[in-house]
This record gives C-alpha cells, sequence and structure tokens, in this order.
C-alpha cells in the first residue's frame, strides 16, 4: 500500500510556488471542451455527474442489494487512478428561483388566482431547504498526453455508466464549461447568475480561465479562510470506530449551508495488497507469538493479548474478504469545506458537523491547521490531493460512506407537484421532458385524488395561455371550478339541449391517409355499441360505403360546409339495396330519430373554450357508452385541430375506470393514449377504483407505460396490484398505505419520490378545489 501512496505522491508531486494571486491557488493547467482538465505534469482529471437514488426508503434488503452494487461502482476503476467522490451543497438563487416557478399576470379577471397561487408557492419556497445537491465523481490519470487522456476516459465514462445505471443511477460527463461553473459557483456564491463564459472565444484569444472562475480576494488563516468575504474552513476525517453508519454522508451533508464533502480514493493493486496484508498478519503473529513466549517463561499460561487477537482476527477477515468477497483495498482521504457568513456561524457549524460525526458513527473529524488552502484544494473536484490523512478502508468500509440518499424531481419549466416527503425540496415535473407525459392520478375517496387534480388545471390554465383543457366529469366535480375560470360545461344527457354530432371531423383528423377512413372505423365502433355486438364482414363493408358516401360532398367543399349527422348517416343506409343496410338503419333508429338522439344533431356547444367540462352525470345506462365513445372522438377533433394551430391539450378524464367497463370506449381510449404526445397533447387519467380498472390488460399496460403516476392513498387489496405493476417494493409502499389526503408516492419517468401537497384554505381556490362539505363553493 506504501508502494502505491508512494508512487502516486511523485506523479503529483510539484514544486511548491508561494502563489502571488489569487489564480494561482488554483490548480488548472490547461483545459480541454469535453471537460479534461490538466492539474499537474500529465495528471488530467475528468468530472462526472451522476443522480441520486432512493436509498433511504429502500428496506433492509434492498439497500443491501444496493450496497453491492455500489461495490461494482467502486472497484470498476482500476489500478492507477484516483477518484474523488464529491457531494456538493449549492445553493440556487431565490431571485431567479422566484422568477422561474412565479404564474406571469395577464391582467384579466383570473389575476386575483394568480396572485393567490403565487403566494403559496411562495410560502412553499420558503418553508423548503432551496438547497440543490449535485454528486460528482473526478477520476484523475498519469497520462503522456491528452489523446491518451481522452480515449482512457471514454472508457471510464463507458464502465461508470453501466455500473452506475445497473444502480438505477444515470451518469453524465460534464464539459468545460459545466465543470467551470462548478467553481464559479463555490468561489463567486451569491453571483451565480454572472457566469457567462464563452470557452471558443477565450480559446481563440488565449485567455486564462483562471480569471472568469476565481473570486475577488482569499485570506488565509490558521484554521479558516476568507474568500470574496465569506468564511470557509477545511476539515478532515482523523479517524472512526469499527462501525460506520451508511447514513453519515447524508447527515453531514444534510446542512442548509453551501458545502462540499469529498472521499478520495486510491485503488491498490490486488497483488500488492495481498502481500502487505500477509505481511502485517505474519508481524501480528510474530508479536503473539513472542508474548506467548515471555508469559510461558513467567509461568503465566492463561494470559491472552486481547489487542493482538482482534488485530489477527481483522486482518484475517480482511484477506479473506479479498480473495473470497471480491473486496479490494483503497487509499482514502475524506475530508470537508464548510461556508458560513460569520465566525461565529463558521465556529458553530464545524461543532454541529463534528457532533453528527462523533453521534452517529463513532467518526471524529478535525480541523486542518495551516493547510486551509491545501485542503480546499483537496475538496474541490479539480482531481488533485495536496493532504495526507490517508485511512486504508476495503470496498465494503468505502461502500458504507453511502453518497445515495433520496431522488429529487425539478424539471426547467416544470408545474409545482408538492414537496419531497423526504428532503422538503419543492417537486417539479414538466411533462414535456417525459417520454410519455400521460399520467394517472390513483386514490380513494378523501385521499386528496380530486383536488390535485384541480390544482394541476389551474396551473396549467392560469399559467399557460397556449393551452387548452379539456375534461370528462361523470360526477359534477368540475364545474365550480370551470365556471369560476370563465369556462365552458357542456351538459350530455337525453334530455339536455346541448348537442354533439357523433359525425363531426375536421381536416386533421388523420395524419396522412384519408380522414375518412379512420372516421368509417369509428363509426364502425359506434354502430357495434349501439348493436350491442360484433358488426360481420357485410355490414362492415355497408357502413364504410355510406361513410364515405356522406363525406363526400363535405370533402369536396374542403370541409366548409355543414356536417353530415347519424341521420344522414341512416338516410344513406336506406338507400343502399341490401336487407342487411336496412336492418341496420332500424337498429340504430333509436338514436337518430327516437329519444337518445342527442348525438345525430348539430353540434351546438363552445368547444373553442379554452377549458371544456363534459359533465356526463346524466348519461343513462343507454346512453353512457355511446355517449362517451362520442365524446373521445370529439376530443380528437379538439387535439388535431389543435395541432394544426400549434395550442397543447391536456385531457382529464376523471373516473377512468368507467370507460374500461366497454370494449370499444377502452379500445378507443387506449388508442388516443397512444397517439396524443404526437398531437401536443396530453391525457391525464384518474379513478377511485384501481382494482376494476387493473382488471382490464388494457388498462394494465397504459399504467405501466405512463410516466407520470400519482399514487395518493390506496385500499390495501390495491397496494399489492399496484406494487407489482409498477415495480414498488414494499418498504416504498409505505407513503401511500394509510396517508393523509394529499400525501403519496409519484412515479415521474424512473424516479419515486414520496410527497406531501398541501394547500392554503384561506383562498378562493382552496374553495373551488376543495370538494369537502362545507369547505366547497
Amino acid at each position: 500500500m506504501m508502494k502505491t501512496r508512494n508512487k502516486m505522491k511523485k506523479l503529483e508531486q510539484e514544486k511548491f510556488v508561494v502563489p502571488k494571486t489569487v489564480q494561482n491557488v488554483i490548480p488548472i493547467k490547461a483545459v480541454y471542451k469535453d471537460g479534461i482538465f490538466l492539474v499537474g505534469k500529465n495528471m488530467y482529471s475528468k468530472t462526472f455527474l451522476f443522480t441520486d437514488v432512493n436509498y433511504y426508503i429502500a428496506c433492509e434488503n434492498e439497500k443491501n442489494d444496493l450496497m453491492r452494487q455500489y461495490w461494482a461502482v467502486i472497484n470498476s476503476f482500476g489500478n492507477g487512478v484516483t477518484v474523488k467522490l464529491t457531494i456538493n451543497n449549492h445553493r440556487f438563487d431565490k431571485e431567479d428561483f422566484e422568477k422561474s416557478i412565479l404564474m406571469p399576470y395577464y391582467y384579466d379577471n383570473l389575476d386575483v388566482y394568480r396572485k393567490e397561487y403565487n403566494e403559496m408557492l411562495l410560502n412553499k419556497a420558503a418553508t423548503s431547504e432551496c438547497i440543490v445537491q449535485d454528486k460528482y465523481f473526478t477520476v484523475t490519470v498519469n497520462k503522456k498526453c491528452y489523446e491518451d487522456a481522452r480515449a482512457f476516459f471514454t472508457r471510464i465514462e463507458k464502465n461508470l455508466s453501466t455500473t452506475l445505471f445497473a444502480l438505477g443511477s444515470k451518469c453524465e460527463p460534464l464539459n468545460v464549461t459545466d465543470r467551470l461553473k462548478i467553481f464559479h459557483n463555490f468561489y463567486r456564491a451569491g453571483n451565480e447568475e454572472n457566469f457567462n463564459l464563452d470557452f471558443e472565444l477565450l480559446q481563440n484569444q488565449g485567455c486564462d480561465v483562471r480569471d472568469y472562475i476565481s473570486p475577488d480576494s482569499m485570506d488565509f488563516n490558521s484554521d479558516y479562510m476568507m474568500i470574496n468575504g465569506q468564511y470557509c474552513r477545511t476539515v478532515f476525517l482523523r479517524n472512526y470506530g469499527t462501525f460506520v453508519d451508511d447514513n453519515i454522508i447524508t447527515e453531514l451533508t444534510s446542512i442548509n449551508k453551501n458545502l462540499m464533502l469529498s472521499i478520495d480514493f486510491i485503488p491498490i493493486p490486488v497483488d500488492e495488497a495481498n502481500k502487505d496484508v500477509d505481511n502485517i498478519l505474519l508481524g501480528v503473529q510474530s508479536d503473539k507469538a513472542n508474548f506467548n513466549r515471555r508469559q510461558a517463561q513467567n509461568q503465566n499460561y492463561g494470559a491472552t493479548n486481547y489487542d493482538l487477537e482482534q488485530r489477527e482476527k481483522e486482518i484475517l477477515e480482511i484477506r479473506n474478504d479479498m480473495r473470497y468477497r471480491d473486496q479490494r483495498i483503497y487509499d482514502t482521504i475524506i475530508s470537508m469545506v464548510i461556508t458560513a457568513d460569520s465566525k461565529q456561524e463558521l465556529d458553530n457549524l464545524t461543532e454541529s458537523i463534528f457532533a453528527k460525526a462523533s453521534e452517529n458513527s463513532t467518526a471524529q473529524f478535525a480541523t486542518l491547521r495551516y493547510q486551509q488552502l491545501d485542503g480546499l484544494n483537496t475538496v474541490l473536484p479539480f482531481g488533485v490531493k495536496r493532504i495526507e490523512c490517508y485511512r486504508t478502508l476495503t470496498t465494503e468500509s468505502l461502500a458504507s460512506f453511502m453518497p445515495f440518499h433520496a431522488q429529487e424531481v425539478s424539471h426547467p419549466g416544470g408545474a409545482y407537484y408538492g414537496q419531497n416527503a423526504i428532503s422538503n425540496n419543492m417537486i417539479f415535473v414538466n411533462r414535456h421532458s417525459l417520454l410519455n407525459g400521460n399520467s394517472i392520478v390513483l386514490g380513494v375517496p378523501g385521499g386528496g385524488k380530486s383536488f390535485m387534480v384541480k390544482e394541476d388545471i389551474v396551473s396549467i390554465f392560469l399559467s399557460n395561455p397556449d393551452a387548452d383543457i379539456v375534461i370528462i366529469d361523470p360526477e359534477r366535480e368540475y364545474n365550480a371550478l370551470v365556471k369560476a375560470f370563465g369556462g365552458e360545461v357542456i351538459n350530455i344527457s337525453a334530455n339536455s339541449p346541448n348537442h354533439i354530432n357523433a359525425m363531426d371531423m375536421n381536416a386533421n383528423y388523420e395524419d396522412e391517409g384519408n380522414p375518412v377512413t379512420t372516421k368509417s372505423e369509428f363509426i364502425m365502433s359506434l354502430c357495434e355499441q349501439l348493436l350491442g355486438t360484433s358488426a360481420d364482414a357485410k355490414d362492415k363493408s355497408i357502413i364504410d360505403r355510406c361513410c364515405k358516401n356522406v363525406y363526400d360532398g363535405y370533402i369536396k367543399n374542403n370541409f366548409s360546409t355543414q356536417q353530415p349527422t347519424l341521420k344522414d348517416f341512416r338516410e344513406e343506409l336506406l338507400k343502399q339495396k341490401e336487407t342487411e343496410a336496412h336492418d341496420l338503419a332500424l337498429a340504430i333508429e333509436l338514436f337518430t330519430d327516437g329519444s337518445l338522439n342527442t348525438f345525430a344533431q348539430p353540434t351546438n356547444v363552445d368547444i373553442n373554450n379554452r377549458l371544456i367540462s363534459y359533465d356526463i352525470l346524466e348519461l343513462g345506462d343507454s346512453l353512457l357508452p355511446v355517449g362517451m365513445l362520442i365524446v373521445l372522438d370529439n376530443l380528437l377533433n379538439k387535439i388535431t385541430s389543435n395541432r394544426e394551430k400549434r395550442r397543447q391539450t391536456y385531457i382529464f378524464i376523471d373516473e377512468m375506470y368507467l370507460l374500461f367497463a366497454h370494449q370499444y370506449t377502452a379500445k378507443f381510449l387506449y388508442r388516443i393514449w397512444k397517439r396524443v404526445r404526437k398531437y401536443g397533447a396530453f391525457a391525464i387519467g384518474i379513478t377511485q377504483n384501481v382494482g376494476d380498472m387493473l382488471e382490464s390488460n388494457t388498462a394494465r399496460t397504459m399504467v405501466s407505460n405512463s410516466e407520470f403516476v400519482i399514487m395518493l392513498n390506496q385500499k390495501a387489496s390495491d397496494v399489492l396490484e399496484l406494487s407489482r405493476l409498477l415495480e414498488i417494493t414494499p418498504n416504498q409502499t409505505q407513503y401511500f398505505t394509510n396517508k393523509d389526503a394529499g400525501q403519496g408516492l409519484m412515479k415521474i419517468g424512473s424516479n419515486l419520490v414520496p410527497f406531501v401537497n398541501k394547500f392554503p384554505k384561506d383562498t378562493q381556490l382552496y374553495k373551488l378545489m376543495t370538494s369537502k362539505p362545507g369547505e366547497a363553493i
């Protein structure tokens, strides 16, 4: 181990020169566009950003699995490198953050609601941690030239991406701009928005990049330093006991302050490690034999040296681990830099960190004396080591300093969906950032399901004037909100004066082919629903022929004349010579000329309103499946029309399980679910009857393929089914089992985030969104 340590020290050793400027204290010799830094003579480094995983909410077996997978990450770097794991806590700029999350005012009668929503967001921001935590691996290697270093880091990136992916983490190499921004934001905390480095311009002008990241001033004392008036202190892990809590890194980095913690480790070659361990074991056994001989000479035959026995036992365990458990040996340095606004605050933070370390894992941190600059350069992810306070650790011991804690989701331009139940940070989801922006909201009555959906509608409608929202409302829950926002409530029933023409079709109804062909398929499904049985080949041919005939004039006039109706379709059936056509006409007469003809007349409702709610509460059993099918087709017309206008469409389908109770509505919904994204639209399904819905294979496919699933409080019988379908572990299901309203678990892409979403009750928005008796408008 000393051999590798001395070799690395010799490679990294440089002649000391007293720095005359703040730029000189930054150990960067050259930088390259792809993010590779030259940090010493033939010493190149590169930094890789990786995402967090849900270690905190995993059960013990899952934690053990994650720990073993993290071993593979540590062991993947190979020999001849130095690896630096860095946890970077940095505060986001509050003013910029507020600007990015607050709704703009449009000076209409809805600004009163925007003001309430913005005040809620500001209150949540004030109670959140306001800390962003980034995690990096910085790898340093000795190579003859940049080209060799680049080829080496390409291999490292591939190996690191593979091993981290097995953990559920994503790895991304940082380019020169991203990497320099880390140091700029640390040295110039509070002025993060001023970073506007143009690397290619600097390269062409031959400028020193250190001028753009260095602080204005640095002042060093024996046990602290000042950077741009900010107090900083570097500390290191001096010692720790035989037990290390795997939560120690989380504890140390949970402070709501700018700080960095780094773990440097140098892999020791296996043959060298084996030889050193054997030599140490031989020494201990020799000491033990000498002790026993002296005791025998003194006729003290029962005496034992506990320390030697314990050391021999520990060394034998290490040797066995190396030989049989894929354990390696690492020389390790753990260091940390703390920042504060005053010397007193810095001292208090230092005491707090020392107490956290010793309390949870008997670890002992100490302040670096007269080595604050060396400690700082060691902590920051340059890829250098300037202090020597090594501890020798096995892979398992090193993995105990677990960097993973909890996944965070904060998409740029995202909507607010509550606060992370673990970190208290705000959750922002942008559906455009997901592979599939469709979402499902699941929860029992009283779990806050409809409230959360209404809050989503409020956020979209008030913040995005280029978005239309359509709601299918089978329980009449959204009328108050829709009317307050100037939307259109379309009551659909056999006795309603509102009519939706089942034959409505615009020019954009089909992407590339003939829209009549696609509409004909819909009419076939509609007729089968009306008939209550599947149409045979003759019936399908007749329906297709009649569809083309009734739309012929409409299409020839460039979709500008009166659209045909189901009555026109029935009359066309009667014109046909086949008996089957007349049978079809008779079968649908009730829905064209009879008492259930509400969908056989020209559309007479405002379907161009930005906010539309289809109130289908009063549809009878006979009309419900037909009505659902026609409303979905009407939605498809709006979506395709909006795509032409470059407007987004959000479709909210409440009590979605009702659609899966009927074959044709389920099939048509599935078709829309797959197609809406390419139309610039998003579908959101809501249901309380999870078990009923998941009996449909189509529904199961839709839920499992949805990138955004919100699970509020669930029935015990549904928890198991959901956990199997979405691969949620038993420990994670506790976040949507027996929970209060507004609490649950979100699946956002590959992330699982426990959340809490509470809205202030003393607002008009709350009264519009709540369903509680006595509180709702």
